[in-house]
């Protein structure tokens, strides 16, 4: 439903105010690195967890890499991250224009402070993302006069031309691409309705051509998986040479089997960072509703739909809103509550990088089904050996599987246990900051990146 002018001049009044009461988070002095370890500058524009997967990745990389005493300064933009102790923080002011209560808002005339403001704006305005281009911007500034205080530079998937020219600034610098967003944007496109969500969408994702080009000009990239190794040199055009596979991980401490919580019975449970097509929700709600039919199940889903998108909209069409339950903001020990309370856990995507909540509920020792899509079975490993694997987008296919391990005890008990044994031997924390501490070596060495790790 459309603003009246009023209301629209009402909510911005209010979006001042709330900038104007907003303080900057403190900076936070990194523990000094211990012998032979390096001092990073870790680059992260939105960091907070709850917006994804690289907030997740900055928080606990940099936790593991100070453990192995290195010294790490995180530099973010708002959303602000969660970060461990003995991890610098710096934050690096931005707009941010899709803070909640009010995403898109109007920014007061004296928040504008810089070109990257005015531009940042102005990209949002004509319907694009300017986050990445305008953090690039602020944090070549920012570096510019920081330059005796560290060894190399880490960026997590910014890809703005300010960090094109950190390289050409002289700096050392590795490049973490979790995957190519080439494939957001055509999965996004595939599944656009109409001539005008189709132009929203290319416009929404013009940043692309600037990731593009800075990608194939950075000298040491590192992904998560062969799959989006792959991906990234076919679509991306970044020499195979400069490119190595360093698997993410999860905290097997918290994420763990609970003797104390007992699974419900039909509890079925996904985890969405976002309501896009490419997380496959609205097939997974459809098998949901093929399972309702015949038996007693509900859906548990981590993530916020947005209101009248897609996922809501399916929900409503298919009758599902009673036994459709949507958290957010959850700790990561809730989190893992979640996992243990369920009989099982679904990947429903069609395409990941790598998986996240794959690993998480693996190491939970939760039964998984997920889709081949991307790297998925790269991570979860062959159908049958620690999870079941189907075509993405087949809500018969998915509801199949799902209802095979509802139906089979012990088969979801040997799922659990072999997915956290998996879990356990490739996928912890641990095993991404040794071999990421790796290419900083290979880096500041002058010499070739190591070799991929192998985790399939």
């Amino acid at each position: 439903m459309s603003r009246s002018v009023s209301q629209v001049i009402a909510d911005t009044r209010e979006s001042w105010a709330r900038s104007r009461a907003a303080v900057l988070p403190p900076v936070r002095v990194a523990r000094p690195p211990a012998p032979g370890g390096r001092r990073i500058a870790f680059l992260v524009y939105r960091g907070n967890p709850t917006c994804g997967g690289q907030g997740v990745y900055t928080r606990h990389l940099t936790r593991e890499l100070v453990s192995l005493g290195h010294s790490v300064e995180v530099f973010s933009g708002p959303p602000w991250p969660e970060l461990d102790p003995g991890v610098g923080f710096t934050p690096v002011r931005g707009l941010d224009l899709y803070r909640e209560p009010d995403p898109f808002r109007i920014p007061a005339r004296r928040e504008f402070t810089s070109f990257a403001d005015v531009q940042e704006f102005a990209t949002m305005l004509a319907g694009g993302f300017g986050e990445p281009l305008a953090f690039s911007r602020r944090i070549r500034r920012v570096l510019a006069a920081r330059r005796a205080d560290f060894d190399l530079v880490h960026d997590d998937q910014c890809l703005g031309w300010g960090i094109r020219g950190l390289v050409r600034d002289g700096w050392p610098l590795l490049e973490t691409i979790h995957h190519p967003i080439t494939v957001d944007r055509s999965i996004a496109l595939d599944h656009a309705e109409g001539w005008w969500r189709r132009y929203t969408t290319r416009r929404w994702f013009g940043f692309l051509r600037m990731q593009v080009r800075v990608a194939r000009e950075m000298p040491a990239v590192l992904t998560v998986s062969h799959n989006s190794r792959r991906d990234i040199h076919e679509q991306l055009g970044v020499a195979l040479e400069r490119l190595t596979v360093v698997p993410v991980g999860v905290d097997h401490t918290v994420f763990a089997p609970r003797a104390d919580v007992a699974p419900r019975p039909g509890r079925l449970m996904v985890t969405t960072s976002s309501d896009v097509p490419m997380k496959g929700l609205v097939p997974l709600l459809e098998a949901v509703a093929k399972l309702r039919a015949e038996r007693d199940v509900d859906l548990v889903v981590v993530g916020q739909p947005r209101p009248g998108g897609r996922v809501a909209r399916a929900i409503t069409r298919l009758g599902l809103a009673d036994i459709v339950t949507t958290i957010t903001g959850v700790s990561d020990e809730t989190l893992a509550r979640y996992y243990a309370e369920a009989q099982v856990a679904i990947v429903p995507s069609l395409y990941e990088g790598f998986s996240l909540p794959a690993i998480e509920a693996m190491s939970c020792g939760v039964a998984v089904v997920a889709t081949t899509g991307g790297a998925l079975p790269e991570v979860v490993g062959p159908h049958g050996e620690a999870a079941l694997l189907v075509a993405p987008n087949d809500p018969d296919a998915l509801a199949g599987a799902i209802a095979r391990l509802l139906d089979d005890a012990p088969l979801r008990a040997q799922l659990g246990a072999r997915g956290r044994q998996r879990v356990m031997e490739r996928f912890t924390w641990q095993v991404t900051a040794r071999g990421t501490a790796a290419c900083y070596d290979a880096i500041v060495r002058h010499e070739a990146l190591p070799e991929s790790m192998r985790f399939a």
